[in-house]
């Protein structure tokens, strides 16, 4: 059996607690997670599996409501999704604004068709 994954950059990733009733991060966390993804400029390494979304030392499983789009008047694709990750719930958006965002929208169609229906 292949394993399947996907590889690319995203320009901007912003993670954050969701549902919003669900238990709070700790400060450790939510700050770890703005100084290595939310505020942070750099690209980030998106590593897409079937069932788990990997951004920089963050793996994201229980992957729910995966929404892929390239909005209007804009060059980028858009993921947004809710997961699981170190015991937390999370609502993830990842922005990727590399010229080759409509091959890598195709891809991530895909990859929802074939593992997330």
């Amino acid at each position: 059996m292949s394993v399947f994954q996907i590889h690319y950059f995203a320009d901007k990733v912003f993670v954050h607690r969701w549902p919003k009733n669900s238990p709070s991060w700790s400060d450790t966390l939510q700050e770890k997670l703005d100084l290595l993804l939310n505020k942070n400029s750099d690209k980030k390494k998106i590593i897409i599996n079937s069932n788990s979304i990997k951004i920089k030392d963050f793996e994201f499983t229980c992957l729910k409501k995966i929404g892929i789009s390239v909005p209007f008047f804009k060059e980028e694709c858009v993921m947004i999704f809710e997961a699981q990750f170190e015991k937390v719930f999370a609502h993830v958006h990842i922005t990727i604004k590399s010229n080759n965002f409509i091959d890598i929208f195709n891809e991530l169609i895909s990859w929802k068709k074939k593992f997330n229906e």
